[in-house]
């Protein structure tokens, strides 16, 4: 089945997965983790997967990270097959093109929370000047202005995720993906990091599949989907933000 996003749909999908399969062999058995599956995600809107646990909901989104390859199955990018550059190409556009959240903020403990969200910039070789004046707009946007000067130990688990959340927006990627990015908040925390980045997705017209464990938050998305057995399958209407 083909999950596609209901918003929007006049709009070429940026994101084409097609026949997704994803295996790993064993001594005993061969574990079929995807099987199959069909996706299309367009800009500007949010996508959310929630399953069990080993489902398959983050190997799916590690495939369309490009971070592991599928046993089957293409993966396009407005129109071009990822799978088929190489390595070296392969890192460009995931660098350029891919934002990624994860439930584990992977602050840098040492630095302050402008600081952390500068490094992208500052690996890329931009001047500090250039690097600082993205990152504090970006702080700006989750609502952190007045704790740029912070390290993660002096931020709460919803300030620090927002932290990580303004360092994966740095290169303004045009696919946002997030894995568990609120597993470990409280409810409350959890609801306002949802909408923020669903917020975001709309205001910089961008593309977000979020994997959660939350049902009510994947409310929160615009098109609500489930993985189970390895498949695909919509889920009932998204609420509206």
């Amino acid at each position: 089945m083909t999950v596609e996003a209901r918003a929007g749909e006049d709009k070429r999908p940026l994101l084409v997965a097609r026949g997704i399969e994803r295996e790993y062999v064993g001594i005993r058995e061969t574990l079929r983790i995807l099987r199959g599956v069909d996706f299309n995600v367009r800009a500007g809107e949010v996508i959310a997967i929630t399953g069990a646990s080993g489902s398959g909901k983050s190997t799916l989104l590690h495939v369309l990270g490009t971070l592991d390859r599928p046993t089957r199955g293409t993966v396009e990018f407005d129109g071009q097959d990822l799978f088929a550059m190489s390595e070296a190409a392969t890192a460009r556009f995931r660098n350029r093109n891919l934002g990624f959240v994860f439930q584990f903020h992977h602050l840098m403990p040492e630095f302050t929370a402008l600081e952390n969200v500068m490094m992208p910039g500052l690996i890329a070789r931009r001047s500090p000047q250039e690097a600082k004046g993205r990152a504090l707009e970006l702080l700006s946007e989750v609502g952190l202005t007045d704790r740029i000067e912070h390290k993660p130990e002096e931020l709460s688990g919803g300030e620090q995720q927002r932290v990580a959340l303004a360092r994966a927006l740095y290169a303004n990627p045009r696919v946002v993906l997030a894995d568990e990015p609120s597993g470990n908040l409280d409810p409350r925390s959890a609801r306002q990091l949802h909408e923020l980045m669903y917020t975001l997705a709309r205001r910089h017209n961008q593309a977000w599949v979020v994997v959660t464990h939350n049902e009510d938050l994947a409310k929160l998305a615009d098109t609500r989907c489930r993985i189970k057995d390895g498949i695909l399958e919509l889920s009932d209407s998204a609420e509206t933000v």
